[in-house]
C-alpha cells in the first residue's frame, strides 16, 4: 500500500469506535430504566391488592343490604355427571343438592341425640341404689336355687408341701394312683410303692386327714382322695467341672405337692358320731 494511504485507515477505526462506545451506552440506559419501571410496577402490586381485599368486605356488605336471597349468594350446584344413565334425573338431583346445604344445618343435632341415646343405657325400674342391690342380689339366688336342686356340697380339705426336693414328672407317676381313693386304700397304695417321693405323697396324705380331724370334725377313715396332683417348682441351678476345664450344669428340680380330701356322698356330711 502506498504512504498516502495508511494514514486515513486509524482515522475510520477511531470513529467507528465512537459510534459503538455510544451506542452501548445508551443500551445500559434503556435497560437501566427497564429496570427501575419493572420495580416500581411489583412495589404497587401489593398496595392494590390490599386496596381491593379492603374493598371486597364493602361489596359483600352493600350486596346483602340489598336484599339479594340466599339462593344466589350460594355457589352454583355441581352439575351431575354425565355417567348417568338417565338426563332427566340430571335436574332432580340438581334440586335436592341445592336444598341439601339448608336442611343439613339441623343434622349435627340430630346425630348428637342419636348418640347420647345409645350411649345412655335403658332405666331401671327404682333408684340406683336399688339396681345394685337388685345385681348383687341374682348370684346369692343363683347359689340358692343351685344347692336347692342338687345334692348338698360337700366340704373340701386340703393339704399342700412345697420346695419338695423331687421333679414335678416322677411325683405326678405316683400321685395318678391315688385319686378316687379311700384314705385307707391311699395308705397302702404308697406303703408298697417302690419310689422315694411315696414317703412324701404319705406325709401329705396323713397332714391332710389331721386337717380334716382337727378343723372339720370328719372322720379320717372315710374320707375320699378327690384331687392329687403336683407343680413344678423352682429349679436351683449348680455346675459340676469337667475335662478340658469345662463346667457340666446340674439343675435340681423342685415340686409343690397337693392333695384334697372329701368325705363320701353316701354318708353325707361324714360328721364324727357322739
Amino acid at each position: 500500500m502506498s504512504p498516502d494511504e495508511n494514514p486515513a485507515e486509524p482515522k475510520q477505526s477511531k470513529g467507528a469506535g465512537k459510534a459503538k462506545a455510544a451506542e452501548g451506552a445508551a443500551e445500559a440506559k434503556a435497560l437501566a430504566a427497564e429496570v427501575k419501571e419493572q420495580e416500581e410496577t411489583a412495589k404497587q402490586k401489593p398496595a392494590a391488592r390490599k386496596a381491593a381485599a379492603k374493598k371486597a368486605p364493602a361489596k359483600k356488605a352493600a350486596s346483602a343490604a340489598e336484599g339479594e336471597p340466599k339462593a344466589a349468594r350460594k355457589p352454583a350446584a355441581k352439575k351431575a355427571p354425565a355417567t348417568k344413565a338417565a338426563k332427566g334425573d340430571a335436574a332432580a338431583d340438581a334440586a335436592s343438592s341445592a336444598e341439601e346445604p339448608e336442611e343439613g344445618q339441623n343434622a349435627p343435632e340430630k346425630q348428637r341425640r342419636r348418640r347420647k341415646a345409645a350411649a345412655e343405657p335403658l332405666a331401671a325400674p327404682g333408684s340406683g341404689e336399688e339396681a345394685k342391690e337388685a345385681a348383687k342380689a341374682k348370684p346369692v339366688a343363683r347359689r340358692a336355687a343351685a344347692s336347692a336342686k342338687g345334692a348338698p356340697r360337700r366340704r373340701v380339705v386340703r393339704a399342700k408341701a412345697r420346695y419338695v426336693r423331687t421333679s414335678a414328672r416322677k411325683a405326678r407317676m405316683v400321685c395318678g394312683h391315688l385319686r378316687g381313693k379311700s384314705v385307707q386304700e391311699a395308705r397302702a397304695i404308697l406303703a408298697f410303692t417302690p419310689r422315694e417321693v411315696a414317703r412324701d405323697w404319705s406325709k401329705l396324705l396323713e397332714s391332710a386327714v389331721a386337717n380334716a380331724e382337727s378343723n372339720h370334725e370328719l372322720l379320717g377313715d372315710e374320707l375320699i382322695v378327690r384331687e392329687a396332683y403336683a407343680d413344678e417348682g423352682p429349679t436351683i441351678k449348680r455346675f459340676r467341672p469337667r475335662a478340658m476345664g469345662r463346667a457340666t450344669p446340674i439343675r435340681k428340680r423342685t415340686s409343690h405337692l397337693t392333695i384334697t380330701l372329701t368325705p363320701p356322698p353316701e354318708n353325707g356330711s361324714g360328721r364324727r358320731k357322739g
